[in-house]
């Protein structure tokens, strides 16, 4: 059985400098989404704990509008869509809607921040009541209740969720490629089209995420011990 199946070495190889060519793209995709999918997502997660249910409602709506719907129809409908509006056409956005790379950026921020409001909201929400009050007790309120007792204890819980939150961002970098940007995915349909062979092409760029996905990982864990002195060995 193995005699029968035959490496064409020159071809993996070329094929594998030509997908590495799109790993700054990829990971361009992915910083900058995430990024400022954290900005959003911390937004949306304060909105959610705010005091005023309207605004409650609001960030509700957001979570439930993103995380509900498909981020490739999400794609199309910043790609496609919004070049239909009129008012978008003639505003100083058009400039960076009318590009798939801007247009990639923002769906993906959009839906990481989502998902990240949820994170964030969950590790607020697990930093336990009685620390809160002891603080409080103590006189600590406001912006110093938050730097020095909710927001370290919130990184230690969502830290984690956050790096597998940006895995998952990697991933779905690949549906850019539906709207002609050539990261990994965009370049290996190019190249099945041209020599169609799909199975090679697509597992080493498949093998190109699982080492993206590893170096996260890595540079999660690398965070946790960082900035969670308790998990240093």
């Amino acid at each position: 059985m193995l005699a029968a199946i035959e490496m064409d070495w020159p071809f993996l190889a070329r094929t594998a400098g030509e997908l590495l060519t799109g790993v700054p793209l990829t990971l361009q995709l992915t910083g900058i989404a995430l990024c400022a999918g954290f900005i959003l997502a911390a937004s949306v997660a304060a909105l959610a704990h705010n005091r005023l249910a309207p605004l409650r409602w609001l960030a509700r709506l957001y979570v439930g509008l993103f995380q509900g719907t498909p981020l490739l129809v999400q794609i199309f409908i910043i790609y496609y869509g919004f070049g239909q509006i009129e008012y978008l056409r003639s505003s100083f956005l058009w400039p960076f809607l009318a590009q798939a790379y801007w247009c990639a950026i923002l769906a993906l921020s959009l839906n990481t921040s989502a998902y990240g409001a949820e994170i964030i909201r969950g590790a607020v929400a697990a930093v336990p009541r009685n620390e809160i009050e002891a603080a409080q007790a103590m006189g600590m309120s406001g912006f110093l209740l938050r730097r020095r007792i909710i927001w370290p204890q919130a990184l230690r819980y969502g830290l984690a969720n956050y790096g597998n939150e940006a895995i998952l961002l990697l991933k779905a970098t690949s549906l850019a490629s539906v709207i002609t940007l050539m990261d990994v995915t965009g370049i290996a349909y190019r190249l099945v089209s041209k020599t169609y062979r799909s199975e090679e092409i697509f597992t080493i760029a498949g093998m190109i995420y699982l080492s993206l996905t590893f170096v996260i990982v890595g540079c999660v864990h690398m965070l946790e011990r960082w900035l969670l002195p308790r998990n240093r060995v």
